[in-house]
């Protein structure tokens, strides 16, 4: 390194970053040339080997527009050690992912150890040993910038960080991007909290709770790789546009393996062709569905009234019918599921044989036994006692039947509640019905009661205020060995059978010794939008503490009445001259009329999801689908619409809500109807 790089320190962080990214690349062309012809003695063990190889080398990858590091820490004495008398402190490069010397030696520190923790967390107040903590800034790849805060300085007073305010600001194109850089120490918390500990976040728009969900899974992977490799984790969205949305963030932090899915991907079992009116989806996701399925997989156990007769050779081996009682009563009252219980009763009723045989002075094995429960009498008894049950079959007969739906539902839903769920006309079979969304959760329901369902370590359920209580369970089966992590708004449900507390949904996911965190700071929505969003909450969240903005850039704000859709196209128009990702978000009902005015200016735009481009930065967004999204610049059509749109005023204001906190940098709103009361 030349003299003069020593002088300027801007100099030497990018010789430390251009050392690093030889580092990395000779890490990447080490695994590349792994010659594994000698340690593989088969095909299979080769491609599995093979596989994790090219895995490794893709977690490798140095992503050019995804800085190496943009951190240091300086510690006052080296970490761990006795604090010697002058004994020199170490310094420690934060980046997104490891990165070692050829001789071994760190030369950055993956952000999740725990020595890089007081990178989040150390203050004035507490500054965990650390000298001096300095932030780089970015320009298109490449380091310009840095800036330093001396946390032992007692002479230097704790400021807002210019970079950190700069790094959060920034405007966003294309798919969501890690906060690793920025990750709060409110954040940071739930972030590191344990692998066992179910966590529910409450956090207003822009709070950054799908950030601190995204970062915890990749936080406890670092943290339990083994065991989580074995037991598997999931992230789940609330459609394939959100999914598509986040999915980058996880690989930018260097994991690869993780699975996204939406609920309806996790239960589908049956093809859904069909919808439910608002009524009939609230009954059939109501928790009471649970107890009526189990009622009714349950009703098929016939208590025996005939003995078994099972013939071997010339002796001939009874087995009464009141010993068969208890032997079902047991199974019954055994909290074991119906498949369990039903693969378990022909070795119950072939060890009772075993057990006269004994008597009769014979010495059966084990074989004897296997070979009595696979006879014919036996087997024809349990049958007749315990049938198979097909999930998708009871539930059609549940939803067509209104006599088997009334003996199941005694007690738990009244006439009113049966009647909307039955279906009007008859179906003959699985295979011809018109499932909906619910009757798919429904059928998981009963797959559970049927089969214990698979359970992963971690499950992340973002913006789960709109699942209704039977998707929770059906969530929660998922996880009945592991943790999650919930994350939601409850002033954003829009569903009619939107979550009222997180205590409920906690009880229903099963998760009852679940925590419930609040995250009230507001990163990416300015100040203005925000508090104008905060005029509904009183309507639709009363409890709700609004989000407080701690953004340094105002942004813009503006209401503007408007005669036509080409004056709305006009104020797309005039927010496309900004750097980033426009959005233009509209009742549904209006999109068509925006559709065609948008052509008309000759305005190519896109679908949310899709990916925006330098070419193409508006994307038209109907607001049942604004949710989870976000985008520089908003211009906001009809409010009054946008209420109107929904089945209910409380729901349709919720919508509006959503749809008014989309915006990171400026949101202009047009309506030619008066807007909502509520926002005066």
């Amino acid at each position: 390194m030349s003299t003069h790089a020593h002088d300027n320190p801007l100099d030497r962080e990018r010789t430390h970053l251009l050392s690093s990214r030889a580092a990395l690349r000779a890490m990447r062309e080490d695994v590349e040339s792994l010659d594994i012809r000698d340690v593989t003695a088969n095909w299979v063990n080769a491609e599995v080997l093979a596989r994790q190889i090219d895995e490794r080398v893709k977690a490798l990858a140095d992503l050019s527009d995804t800085p190496l590091f943009f951190g240091r820490l300086d510690y006052l004495h080296a970490p761990g050690a006795e604090r010697a008398e002058g004994a020199e402190g170490e310094q420690f490069y934060i980046g997104r992912r490891h990165v070692h010397d050829g001789e071994g030696d760190p030369m950055v520190i993956d952000w999740r150890a725990p020595v890089s923790q007081p990178f989040y967390r150390a203050s004035k107040k507490d500054p965990m040993d650390v000298g001096l903590r300095r932030r780089f800034g970015y320009t298109g790849g490449d380091l310009t910038a840095y800036e330093d805060e001396h946390l032992s300085d007692p002479g230097e007073s704790a400021r807002t960080s210019k970079l950190l305010q700069r790094e959060i600001e920034r405007p966003r194109v294309g798919p969501m991007r890690d906060i690793v850089a920025t990750i709060q120490p409110e954040q940071d918390e739930i972030v590191r909290g344990e692998l066992g500990a179910t966590v529910c976040v409450q956090g207003g728009p822009g709070t950054g709770k799908t950030a601190v969900g995204l970062h915890r899974v990749a936080y406890l992977l670092y943290a339990h790789r083994e065991r989580l490799a074995r037991t598997g984790t999931l992230v789940i969205g609330p459609n394939r546009s959100f999914l598509h949305y986040i999915e980058q963030v996880l690989p930018a932090l260097g994991e690869l393996t993780v699975r996204q899915a939406t609920v309806d991907d996790l239960v589908g079992h049956v093809e859904v062709t069909g919808a439910d009116d608002a009524a009939a989806a609230v009954v059939k996701g109501d928790a009471r569905m649970a107890e009526v399925v189990r009622r009714a997989v349950y009703s098929h156990v016939v208590l025996p009234t005939e003995p078994v007769v099972v013939v071997r050779g010339s002796r001939r081996w009874r087995v009464p019918a009141y010993e068969l009682e208890s032997i079902v009563r047991e199974l019954l009252d055994r909290d074991i599921r119906y498949g369990a219980a039903r693969d378990a009763l022909p070795q119950r009723i072939s060890h009772a044989v075993l057990v006269q045989m004994e008597r009769a002075g014979e010495a059966p094995d084990d074989r004897v036994q296997d070979s009595v429960a696979r006879n014919t009498a036996v087997k024809a008894a349990v049958k007749a006692i315990w049938p198979a049950v097909d999930p998708a079959k009871l539930v059609l007969r549940l939803l067509t039947d209104a006599e088997f739906l009334a003996v199941h539902a005694e007690g738990l839903l009244d006439e009113e509640e049966r009647k909307t769920i039955l279906w009007a006309k008859p179906v003959r079979s699985v295979k011809s019905a018109k499932w909906s969304a619910a009757d798919a959760v429904l059928i998981d329901e009963t797959r559970d009661v049927v089969e214990r369902t698979h359970s992963l370590g971690h499950v992340v359920l973002d913006e789960a205020q709109d699942l209704s209580p039977m998707q929770y369970r059906a969530v929660g089966r998922r996880c009945t060995t592991g943790s999650a992590t919930v994350l939601g708004d409850l002033a954003q449900g829009t569903t009619p059978w939107a979550t009222r507390s997180w205590g409920e949904a906690l009880a229903h996911l099963g998760k009852t010794d679940g925590v419930v965190e609040e995250l009230t700071a507001g990163f990416r929505v300015p100040t203005d939008v925000i508090t104008y969003a905060s005029r509904l909450l009183p309507h639709i969240a009363p409890g709700l503490t609004p989000v407080a903005s701690i953004r340094d850039n105002p942004g813009f704000f503006a209401v503007r009445p408007v005669a036509d859709a080409t004056e709305v196209v006009a104020a797309c128009a005039e927010l496309l001259r900004h750097e980033g990702s426009t959005g233009l978000i509209a009742a549904d009902a209006r999109v068509p009329e925006l559709t065609e005015a948008l052509t008309a200016a000759g305005i190519p735009y896109l679908a949310p999801g899709e990916e925006t481009t330098a070419e193409t930065r508006l994307t038209l967004v109907p607001a049942s689908l604004a949710k989870g999204l976000e985008y520089d610049y908003v211009v906001l059509d009809e409010p009054q619409a946008v209420v109107d749109g929904e089945p209910d005023e409380r729901t349709g204001l919720r919508r509006l809500y959503v749809s008014l906190t989309r915006a990171v940098s400026g949101l202009t709103i047009t309506h030619t109807a008066p807007l909502p009361k509520q926002l005066a």
